[in-house]
């Protein structure tokens, strides 16, 4: 389980260093390519809100395939995992995301805003052994990506596939 404290503050730095910081980045755009991993504040297969199945973890990458006058469309993969006393839950599938910072007509370059859909592969293993529950699954996110240089940056994302809550760091390859 993750300190609270240590929550608070990844929250505090999330939102507020966009508001002080000078360094140059760039939005998300066409032929992006930009990888994320990161953790899961509360695991979506618990009862209250800050879990207590696991930490989720998650890794994914999203490549940017058109851009409009008013944001970008980008689609990927993501993988997520949560293990608690033999008992595991995997997440593995495809996402597309709308970028909508320009629809907004923000000034920041460095704050990329997105939501989207997802379909993903969700299997329940208990010591190995898979449960008949397991199947398909849509997914709905929302979040936002703050790039502190031109290619490194912090994400937080809300949804429902393998946390309520996903912090983490994503880099641009290009």
């Amino acid at each position: 389980m993750v300190p609270k404290n240590l929550k608070h503050i990844c929250l505090i730095v999330l939102f507020l260093f966009p508001f002080f910081t000078s360094v140059q980045g760039q939005a998300f755009k066409e032929k992006d390519l930009v990888l994320h991993g990161g953790i899961g504040i509360g695991s979506t297969y618990t009862l209250g809100l800050l879990g207590g199945f696991g930490l989720p973890v998650g890794v994914g990458a999203e490549y940017g395939i058109t851009d409009f006058e008013s944001g970008a469309i980008g689609v990927g993969g993501e993988l997520g995992y949560v293990n608690y006393s033999g008992f595991s839950i995997t997440h593995i599938g495809g996402r597309g995301s709308y970028h909508f910072s320009e629809l907004l007509d923000m000034d920041h370059d460095k704050l990329d805003l997105y939501g989207g859909l997802g379909l993903y592969y969700r299997s329940f293993n208990f010591n190995g052994a898979a449960f008949a529950s397991s199947g398909m699954v849509l997914s709905l996110h929302a979040g936002a990506r703050y790039y502190f240089t031109e290619k490194f940056g912090g994400y937080g994302e809300i949804g429902n596939n393998w946390a309520w809550l996903n912090l983490g760091v994503v880099y641009k390859i290009n």
